[in-house]
């Protein structure tokens, strides 16, 4: 048995939240997938390694990250989309003329 056992409670973790917050970040609001991605799975990474958190959700809050990444790529290159085109159209506007 180890003599250095922790007799403090270890916290829940947020994997679930990071989870949804990710598929979130990917199918409606970008804020989600920069929470998800961000300081939230961070905080909560360096937690479980640290044993302050309950390691179960490594899982999920790994996957929470990358549909946050994900998300902010989407979004990103949405961004860049819509500027690209809406150059191209106010050129082809601009030539109507």
């Amino acid at each position: 048995m180890n003599d250095f056992q922790s007799t403090a409670p270890v916290k829940a973790h947020r994997g679930v939240m990071l989870l949804v917050f990710g598929i979130l970040g990917i199918l409606c609001c970008v804020i989600f997938g920069i929470l998800a991605w961000g300081r939230l799975a961070s905080v909560g990474a360096k937690a479980m390694a640290e044993g302050r958190m309950d390691p179960s959700g490594e899982g999920l809050t790994k996957a929470g990250k990358i549909l946050g990444i994900i998300g902010c790529a989407f979004a990103i290159l949405s961004i860049l989309w819509v500027i690209f085109f809406g150059g191209l159209a106010a050129l082809g506007a601009l030539r109507g003329q």
